[in-house]
């Protein structure tokens, strides 16, 4: 029993420096042929598509990923590629895909817009209108359809600019830049006083009147005027809004909620 075991440790030993020089020699292989591929001309990238994109179009999404011409499936700079797709405000993440046997897919996340927001620029009171996206970034300036500048914005924008909410009366000061963060006051505090409700009242706001943050006004589909002030609040002052509503169906055309625990109201007259 002794012998056979000292016999098969024996063999075992004899062995195992082989073994281990196959493997070596395996992954030695291996390393080359993966270093042979990523820089010779093995597997070149001939198509780039376009996934999950709506409001950027697939040709400038290319132009802008810049895939070098030399590129294969191995040595493709994915990071690189993502970056420059991110660095457009309408690119939340991207992400690209090797497709094998010539191909990457470029996988988009586009921002959508949460609202459109008319701007004042200058002293002779020229109003711009920006769209903005739910994270706060500024993702372009929507011209009138009218102008010269219509052609270079593609149509989604001008249909989601439909169905969004709108802020105006933003006063002058603020500079909108595409993919910038919105640093103004008042259009955050407009934002956050949608966004923070609960209630069916936000599916009512038509636009919201945002002057200043402390004069923020909401207008309801229905013709309502709601002097909603600041961001705080926020849930206190729809329900009593909602149950003023309620108690004054079809007979109201202002409510002042700003100091929440003195609501004022007016009639139709």
């Amino acid at each position: 029993m002794g012998s056979g075991a000292a016999r098969s440790g024996s063999r075992l030993g004899r062995w195992f420096p082989r073994i281990l020089i196959a493997l070596v020699v395996l992954v030695v292989i291996g390393a080359i042929g993966c270093a042979v591929a990523r820089y010779a001309r093995i597997m070149p990238i001939e198509k780039v598509t376009v996934s999950g994109a709506s409001h950027l179009t697939n040709e400038e999404l290319t132009q802008l990923a810049a895939v070098p011409a030399d590129s294969t499936l191995f040595n493709v700079d994915t990071a690189g590629i993502e970056g420059r797709l991110e660095s457009n405000p309408w690119v939340k993440n991207a992400t690209v895909e090797r497709v094998p046997p010539d191909a990457v897919n470029l996988n988009i996340e586009e921002r959508g817009i949460a609202a459109t927001v008319d701007i004042t620029v200058d002293e002779s009171a020229t109003v711009e209108t920006w769209a903005l996206s739910s994270d706060g970034i500024w993702l372009t300036k929507i011209p009138s359809k009218k102008s010269a500048e219509a052609s270079t914005v593609a149509k989604q924008v001008y249909t989601d600019a439909k169905s969004v909410l709108k802020i105006s009366d933003v006063p002058l000061g603020t500079v909108p830049e595409a993919g910038a963060a919105c640093t103004d006051v008042n259009v955050k505090n407009a934002l956050g006083i949608v966004s923070g409700m609960t209630t069916e009242l936000a599916g009512q706001v038509k636009y919201v009147s945002a002057s200043s943050a402390e004069s923020t006004t909401l207008v309801l589909q229905n013709g309502i005027e709601i002097a909603f002030g600041d961001d705080t609040n926020i849930r206190d002052k729809e329900r009593v809004c909602l149950e003023l509503m309620k108690e004054h169906e079809g007979s109201l055309s202002y409510i002042n909620v700003r100091t929440v625990s003195n609501p004022i109201w007016r009639s139709l007259k």
